[in-house]
């Protein structure tokens, strides 16, 4: 009787740990493995933000940093990262980041006519622990942004369509903008 009781037991607390292990999202072979993924976009409405016209930049390098929050000193950096053709990027990651601040940074656009960083989006902060309660190892980055030289024309009608009235001195009156 005594060794049935103590499989049962023996039964019970291996179920309560593979499912704490579970809902932490701990994974026994890799707990510290993360794929970090984002996107690289031409502004070509200088508009600091996506529309419609926004372009992919395909070949923009981008890197991620991540620095100690105390002292500021460097706890990882990755190796320079080209996006695909559809200006996406996947940057992957062992350890664990819990006390640093990790940022995916653009450092250079291939194309001429759209290389200048955008001032709000020229870096993108995530977050590189199993601690935060994201059981994924899959962590997305906000969209990042080159701007181009001079605003496409058609910037002007998407804008008043999409109700930036205010951006009326930046983009110029003309008919879009009674």
């Amino acid at each position: 009787m005594a060794k049935s009781s103590e499989f049962v037991l023996l039964f019970f607390l291996i179920c309560i740990s593979s499912s704490l292990s579970f809902a932490y999202g701990k994974n026994a072979t890799d707990p510290s493995k993360f794929i970090v993924v984002g996107r690289v976009y031409c502004d070509t409405c200088r508009v600091e933000f996506e529309t419609k016209l926004s372009q992919p930049i395909s070949g923009a390098t981008v890197v991620l940093d991540c620095k100690n929050r105390i002292d500021g000193s460097y706890t990882y950096r990755s190796l320079l990262m080209l996006t695909d053709n559809n200006g996406y990027y996947k940057i992957e990651v062992e350890g664990n980041y819990e006390d640093s601040d990790c940022d995916v940074s653009l450092v250079k656009s291939p194309r001429p006519d759209c290389n200048e960083p955008t001032e709000v989006w020229r870096k993108a902060r995530v977050v590189l622990t199993t601690d935060d309660g994201v059981s994924s190892e899959i962590r997305f980055a906000n969209n990042l942004g080159f701007k181009m030289k001079e605003a496409l024309p058609e910037c002007k009608q998407v804008l008043t369509e999409m109700g930036y009235y205010e951006l009326r001195d930046e983009v110029g009156n003309d008919k879009y903008f009674p």
